[in-house]
């Protein structure tokens, strides 16, 4: 009896299959849930406020001190949700994240002026199927002085050493071929901001970055796919162990693979995106596969996703949730003006 293989392939899954095949069954496949991480947490504020950050602030408002209000209101939110109240954090512990986030913030004006960036999407969740069906989810889409896009990709973690660079650098180039399939146009430039040190690892993509990408993902779903086929996914013991939650679960941390069958899969399923199916328009007007919705000359409010067209170039974004999000209209560079991809209040729609 073989295993389902999953539905698509991210960055994020191509990363935790080399790393060790067996964490990722357990997390892509058997869906089992995983214990709250303070890291990724503090990751997920972060990227929080320099979103709220890029869009409510106009260029020239950007400041250090604006960043710390939306810091302030993503440690509120956060909190609140659900991963926040499993936490539970109290005392040492929440004073220690809300400094751990302040210092990532301001080491990121460190390392750009926020003004300087015409940003253009943020939180983007695209899809390319070329056989094999591509996912990944852009933090930061912008236009560089000549109008061209460059991808930029906030980590909040230990920078790389110089030796792995490259193997890091992956998720942009995979977030470029994306931009490429979908937009029609290849990413200038796309760039680690890696807020802890705090560098800049940048990289411009090329043919030979992309068509390595596209061999790297087709080699990835080869080995997944027998994977499933034998059900042989192997644990690969290293220093990464010390973050994992499958411990119970994984020989080789002296856990019993067997006990997966009494397990509840986690409830959250992947966001379905809607894809290369949607139609393209003339003039401006977007329309959102999967009967969603249609708007026309310029800004609307969209159930289940956005759709947007610019300049007859097909847009495609969604939030993983059913809320309405909001969707502005083009730019007149054949590409979306900002897509502001978090709900929007109940009363926006209509």
């Amino acid at each position: 009896m073989s295993l389902q293989l999953p539905g698509s392939l991210t960055p994020s899954k191509v990363t935790t299959f080399k790393e060790c095949a067996l964490a990722f069954r357990l997390s892509v496949i058997d869906k089992l849930p995983e214990p709250p991480n303070l890291q990724a947490f503090r990751g997920t504020v972060v990227h929080r406020a320099l979103e709220l950050l890029m869009w409510e602030e106009e260029p020239g408002a950007r400041t250090p001190a604006a960043a710390f209000g939306k810091l302030e209101r993503a440690l509120d939110e956060l909190l609140g949700g659900e991963e926040g109240t499993a936490l539970a954090l109290e005392g040492e512990a929440l004073s220690g994240l809300v400094e751990g986030s302040r210092l990532l913030v301001s080491n990121y004006f460190e390392l750009e002026d926020p003004n300087s960036v015409r940003v253009i999407g943020t939180e983007l969740r695209l899809q390319v199927d070329t056989g094999l069906r591509l996912r990944g989810v852009i933090d930061r889409l912008e236009l560089d002085e000549d109008g061209e896009l460059v991808v930029t990709d906030y980590k909040t973690g230990r920078a790389p050493a110089i030796s792995h660079e490259n193997s890091r650098l992956g998720g942009v180039h995979f977030y470029a071929f994306l931009c490429q399939e979908l937009l029609g146009r290849r990413p200038a430039r796309v760039q680690l901001l890696h807020l802890r040190e705090p560098i800049a690892i940048s990289t411009v993509p090329d043919d030979q970055s992309i068509t390595g990408l596209e061999r790297q993902a087709s080699a990835v779903w080869a080995a997944i796919a027998r994977a499933c086929s034998t059900e042989d996914f192997r644990p690969k013991p290293g220093p990464l162990c010390e973050w994992c939650g499958f411990h119970s679960y994984c020989p080789a941390m002296g856990g019993d693979l067997s006990l997966v069958q009494g397990v509840q899969p986690s409830s959250a399923p992947e966001a379905v995106i809607a894809g290369v199916n949607v139609g393209v328009m003339a003039g401006g007007a977007g329309v959102m596969a999967g009967g969603a919705g249609v708007m026309a000359g310029g800004a609307g409010v969209m159930a289940g996703g956005a759709g947007v067209m610019a300049g007859g170039v097909g847009v495609l974004a969604e939030v993983a949730t059913s809320s309405p999000c909001e969707v502005s209209s083009g730019t007149g560079n054949g590409l979306p003006a900002p897509l502001r991809l978090f709900p929007v209040p109940a009363a926006s729609a209509g």
